[in-house]
């Protein structure tokens, strides 16, 4: 398949755009289906869009100005963000769990121009609104609100922006994990190369069904919506549930989801190989899958689970390819994409040397809004994006990942990698998930704890430290298991060891 991001004989390298170009001249083919069984066609994608971006105008909203949005899952939404594309203004999705301090940190950031939240959110934005005489509209997960109402009636007929590759298309603010959060500026180019090179390596054709049960406020969820409309190909849009996605998956061919959504759907009898028949493509997202998953799933299913790398701040950057997966490995650097591994020095490292991963290329986004210095910061003198992982390139070129770079323990001045001991936590009969972090020692720096979810009640730290103990040194041994029943998370479904750790230093 054609890489086509970065191509500059077209005049208009909006993404929308080059979305539109490869749609059949039929545009009664359908996009997506929705739950209740209901259809949409290109024809109500692009006429939408088209009153949407109209609405824009009308409201004084100019290309390059600031959209907040906090809605629901639902198809106009989805018509919402190729407004956005379209009119050239900049989509600034925000998660349904973000509260009012998160909200305000955000908004006095991002200074929009107009905000879009689901009716039952308005409370939430409605100050800041009336003092910064800002634009507020509503919007439901069933379509309904001021937002719909108001283009209802507007004229399908919108000129599509001319965008540039380097023009902001969206921001989306990441985790938060430490700090505040960081509004990462995706651009145009950025999108179109990211969708182009997906393409290719998963070999993504216009028969293939997608079904869609992700956070749309979130870079995974937005790059399958960008697939859809590239290919394109038809999406099953699905809110998350394991009952729905276990219905809907004998529609599918291809399947997007985290590795704790995996080990659920495997905790389940009614997930069985009849399930996944028709599915080729099952794809990881946020981390790679514990061993135990990876293994249980091909067991389960006979399919095997295709790993990646990938962030905000870049889109994917690396994959497995069908039928060349390594188990562990995070695959080959896209199409594109320039991948290397240096030391602290900014030494480039042999293969299988393990050190910083750094990315080049027309995925990698321009900087972080309003953060000139952070942006210095996070950019190599040549161009490369400092990832803030550690990993390895293997001698055939395959992406390994260890973990983050400031998620380790120093215990003794012995480095811990919580990642390590949580693939060993996973082989555990018992265990479902686990997070593995420090805490103050006066005396070691810091020791190892587990935080571990576990589906049978009996299980003991007694239990687990004797398997860990035949598997892993004793250094990197936890010295305290807290059992809970649910993980703090972020937005993209990852863990919060930063409130674990607040939490259990506390309890210490």
């Amino acid at each position: 398949m054609e890489i086509i991001a970065v191509r500059r004989t077209s005049t208009n390298h909006n993404a929308y755009a080059i979305f539109k170009s490869r749609f059949p001249r039929d545009l009664s083919v359908v996009l997506a289906e929705r739950e209740s069984g209901t259809f949409c066609d290109l024809r109500e994608i692009e006429d939408a869009s088209s009153r949407l971006a109209r609405l824009f105008e009308n409201l004084g909203i100019q290309p390059g100005d600031r959209i907040v949005i906090q809605v629901g899952k639902s198809l106009e939404a989805v018509m919402l963000y190729i407004a956005c594309l379209r009119y050239g203004t900049i989509y600034l999705p925000l998660g349904m769990s973000l509260q009012r301090l998160e909200i305000q940190y955000i908004l006095n950031d991002a200074a929009p121009s107009l905000i879009v939240c689901d009716p039952q959110k308005e409370s939430l934005f409605a100050d800041f609104a009336n003092a910064n005489n800002v634009g507020l509209r509503t919007l439901d997960i069933y379509g309904n609100g001021s937002l719909t109402e108001e283009a209802h009636y507007l004229p399908a007929k919108s000129q599509i922006f001319p965008s540039r590759l380097t023009d902001t298309a969206c921001i989306l603010y990441t985790s938060g994990t430490t700090g505040n959060p960081k509004g990462a500026m995706l651009t145009h180019g950025n999108l179109c190369s990211n969708v182009s090179a997906r393409a290719e390596a998963w070999n993504i054709q216009s028969n293939d069904v997608i079904l869609h049960a992700q956070n749309i406020a979130h870079i995974s969820g937005i790059n399958s919506l960008n697939l859809a409309l590239f290919v394109p190909c038809k999406l099953l849009f699905a809110q998350y549930s394991v009952d729905e996605i276990i219905r809907l998956l004998p529609k599918a061919t291809i399947f997007m989801a985290s590795p704790g959504v995996y080990a659920e759907l495997l905790s389940r009898e009614d997930f069985t190989d009849t399930v996944c028949s028709n599915c080729r493509l099952f794809i990881t997202t946020t981390a790679p899958p514990p061993e135990k998953v990876f293994d249980e799933f091909k067991v389960r299913t006979g399919k095997t689970l295709t790993d990646r790398y990938g962030m905000t701040e870049t889109g994917i950057n690396t994959s497995n390819r069908s039928g060349t997966e390594r188990k562990g490995s995070c695959g080959l650097p896209l199409t594109g994409v320039e991948l290397r591994i240096v030391d602290d020095a900014g030494t480039a490292l042999a293969p299988n040397e393990q050190g910083h991963i750094e990315v080049r290329g027309p995925n990698v986004f321009r900087g972080y809004w309003n953060d000139q210095q952070k942006t210095r910061e996070s950019f190599t003198g040549d161009g490369f994006f400092k990832t803030g992982d550690l990993g390895r390139l293997d001698q055939d070129g395959y992406l390994w990942i260890v973990g983050r770079a400031k998620d380790v323990v120093m215990n003794n001045g012995i480095t811990v990698y919580p990642k390590e001991v949580e693939q060993y936590l996973a082989s555990v009969p018992g265990v479902v998930e686990s997070a593995v972090f420090g805490l103050p020692d006066p005396i070691t720096g810091e020791y190892v704890v587990a935080a571990v979810k576990r589906s049978n009640p009996q299980l003991s730290q007694q239990d687990i430290l004797r398997i860990l103990r035949k598997n892993i040194a004793a250094y990197k041994l936890p010295q305290k298991i807290f059992f809970v029943e649910e993980f703090p998370r972020n937005e993209t479904g990852k863990i919060r060891k930063n409130v674990l750790r607040e939490v259990y230093a506390r309890d210490k």
